[in-house]
């Protein structure tokens, strides 16, 4: 069986749509279309089914996609340790913050070292990318926690990255040398999506405190959280590395404001039985160094 074919599933699988893997691929949908079917008639098994507007993996699918990952990481394996090749593609799954303001110097460092190398770099929510990792679909993960999550891969602990408490330089607060939680009762806050971890922990701490707040916003993007906090009333939490430009610029304020309960570790995640490449081994590697 051409290996392709495994190579243009595994695509149309991670994008669940034979149009978005066509173009990523460089191929006609129809090409896309017809390798599909192919593996169908090699397997004698339906691959996928229509959900609403997109594709999902049937049951077969699901097993189908295990191998494929496998097979295709083992084939990689091979044209390196043969022929010396540094080549390949590098998948990795992070989350908005780590993708914008800490991987892009590792990754444009490592493209300039292996220019053979293709990155692919997706962002979802922590559960997703480390479920991705488990599966094999992605060769490593970038989140962060308070802690690593699931014992069944390997761990490593990069740094702790302070979560700062935001607001523009006029509001009322800056005025204060120590902020406790008593003096945020009330305040207008813009908030990520309610499935950010970080402020699933603020929002502990206020309840746990009796902290009465008010929620202004609720954005998905820490660009757009930025924006509204330097141009309203509002006040927000971020990482720090979010922040850092507009806090050095004094677009920005870094209240004087801490709590045990609100702490990240930025965590690297791969599966325990991953075959490290040497492109892999070098971002690992750099990424371990990011604290020193």
């Amino acid at each position: 069986m051409d290996l392709t074919y495994l190579h243009t599933f595994r695509e149309v699988a991670l994008r669940q749509s034979f149009t978005r893997a066509a173009e990523e691929l460089g191929y006609a949908q129809s090409s896309v279309t017809t390798q599909i079917q192919k593996l169908e008639k090699a397997y004698d098994v339906q691959l996928f089914e229509r959900f609403g507007k997109g594709l999902r993996l049937t049951s077969a699918g699901e097993e189908l996609l295990r191998f494929a990952v496998q097979m295709l990481d083992l084939y990689q394996q091979s044209k390196e340790r043969l022929g010396n090749q540094s080549g390949g593609t590098l998948s990795i799954g992070t989350i908005d913050s780590l993708a914008a303001y800490f991987l892009p110097p590792y990754l444009q460092e490592l493209r300039e070292r292996y220019e053979g190398l293709s990155v692919r770099l997706q962002t979802g929510r922590e559960a997703h990318i480390l479920k991705q990792v488990k599966d094999g679909e992605l060769d490593l993960g970038l989140i962060l926690d308070d802690e690593p999550s699931d014992p069944t891969l390997a761990w490593q602990t990069i740094r702790d990255e302070p979560l700062v408490l935001l607001a523009s330089p006029g509001h009322p607060l800056c005025r204060k040398k120590k902020i406790a939680l008593e003096h945020l009762a009330g305040a207008e806050w813009i908030m990520p999506e309610e499935s950010c971890n970080y402020r699933i922990m603020l929002e502990k701490a206020l309840k746990q405190s009796g902290t009465p707040y008010v929620i202004g916003l609720e954005l998905g993007n820490p660009e757009a959280i930025k924006r509204c906090v330097m141009s309203g009333s509002g006040i927000s939490l971020l990482p720090r590395m979010a922040a850092a430009a507009e806090i050095g610029r004094g677009e920005l304020v870094s209240l004087p404001f801490a709590h045990p309960g609100l702490r990240l570790t930025l965590l690297l995640a791969m599966h325990l039985k991953k075959w490290i490449s040497n492109p892999l081994r070098e971002l690992v590697d750099r990424i371990r160094h990011a604290a020193d």
